[in-house]
């Protein structure tokens, strides 16, 4: 019974983390404390890693650029990708690294700078690591939806009007 509270709980504050323990509990039927310890042990148990603010920067005067990385690299005998991806995520510019099945193996995404930056930091940082064979960057151009929130307005019908 409580696993299935602590998944339900998950799936609702996922969607919208600025939710109090008690909007929860009413929107479960559940009682307030038993949310709140709830949400408490799964942060200590690191479930719950933390609470972010989704931002359509598109809509602000912000000129930086998210960059996505794809890399090949040669695993280590002993620890495989995990010593690789160490050394990647701990450079400050790194927001997220991913393990891939696929054509590459690690995906990494950068934090919002210019694009010189990014440039820079994939030649002197990031493709002069021993292992690194190659590494493709892409821009992301305009986001259409992130985690779920749609950040264009679907009201909007764009279509030229036709007549007869």
């Amino acid at each position: 019974m409580k696993n299935e509270l602590n998944e339900k709980i998950l799936k609702i504050i996922e969607k919208d983390s600025k939710l109090t323990a008690e909007e929860v509990a009413v929107m479960l039927g559940a009682a307030t404390e038993e949310v709140e310890t709830a949400i408490k042990e799964l942060e200590a148990e690191k479930i719950i890693c933390g609470y972010h603010t989704l931002i359509n920067w598109d809509k602000t005067g912000d000129d930086e650029v998210s960059a996505i990385i794809e890399l090949r690299v040669n695993p280590q005998r002993g620890s495989g990708f995990d010593r690789i991806a160490e050394k990647i995520y701990h450079f400050p510019e790194v927001e997220a690294v991913s393990l891939m099945s696929g054509g590459f193996d690690f995906m990494v995404q950068l934090k919002k700078a210019p694009m010189k930056e990014i440039a820079l930091f994939v030649a002197k940082r990031l493709s002069v690591i021993d292992e690194v064979q190659s590494t493709t960057t892409h821009f992301v151009l305009k986001r259409y939806k992130d985690h779920g929130t749609l950040f264009v307005d679907e009201g909007d019908d764009k279509r030229m009007v036709v007549t007869p």
